[in-house]
């Protein structure tokens, strides 16, 4: 699945577009790596957002195309942050 549609579906990042421009300025992370919105995210890997002075890190532990407002926060696992 595409980063910016995985950060929306996961409700990660509200909108996709908004996702989109946080991919553009180079705040988000996969695996350690500057990611694009295009980038593929599997099961296992960490992503790195940061929104303004406080960073996100998350593990992917599913990744659905559809799911319910509630089972959202089963798609990752917070390492660090909030």
């Amino acid at each position: 699945m595409r980063l910016d549609k995985y950060l929306k579906v996961s409700r990660l990042i509200k909108r996709r577009t908004v996702a989109n421009e946080a991919c553009d300025a180079g705040r988000v992370f996969v695996n350690d790596k500057p990611a694009k919105a295009s980038v593929n995210v599997k099961v296992g890997d960490t992503i790195t957002i940061q929104f303004g002075n406080k960073e996100v890190k998350v593990e992917v532990l599913d990744v659905s195309e559809v799911i319910r407002k509630e089972e959202a926060k089963e798609m990752y696992r917070y390492i660090t942050g909030i």
